[in-house]
């Protein structure tokens, strides 16, 4: 950053940002969860589709964590500090396929407005580039809820 000083609109930002790592942190670990412990018929589908996700949930929490770097701020890096802070909650590990599937549209939508929060932070820091990345997260997860509820047949 230019300024050495940071502004209110930049710490607020950066915990935003840090919120968004934790919550990919414990959704990372939440689908892992769901690829392991999925069973019956739709078995292969939502195994390997639970693997996809993982992946990239593990691609934002890179990404964040280095923007967040990169704009002058610490990302937290711990389980704990994750936990902590995170809007997202752990699986509870005895939920069927579909209510793991009915867990990630749920999460997902509560990381879509998170991230519009993110969003409309990175403008008022007149931080485009942070904006960019969390708009290209929500155009994924849009795609993402869509197909997920048309799994459930909704």
């Amino acid at each position: 950053m230019a300024n050495q000083t940071m502004t209110q609109a930049d710490q607020e930002l950066q915990k935003q940002l840090n919120l968004q790592i934790a919550n990919w942190t414990v959704l990372y670990t939440k689908l892992h969860n769901f690829h392991w412990f999925v069973k019956g018929p739709n078995f292969f589908t939502l195994h390997e589709k639970f693997e996809a996700f993982y992946d990239e949930a593990a691609g934002y929490i890179d990404d964040i964590a280095e923007r967040l770097l990169a704009i002058g701020g610490t990302p937290v890096a711990t389980l704990r500090e994750s936990l902590a802070l995170a809007s997202i909650s752990e699986a509870s590990g005895k939920e069927t396929a579909d209510e793991m599937v009915a867990a990630i549209i749920a999460d997902f939508e509560k990381l879509d407005g998170e991230l519009k929060d993110g969003m409309e932070a990175a403008a008022r820091a007149e931080d485009e580039a942070t904006g960019d990345l969390l708009l290209g997260i929500v155009s994924s997860l849009e795609k993402h809820r869509w197909m997920l509820n048309a799994y459930l047949g909704k």
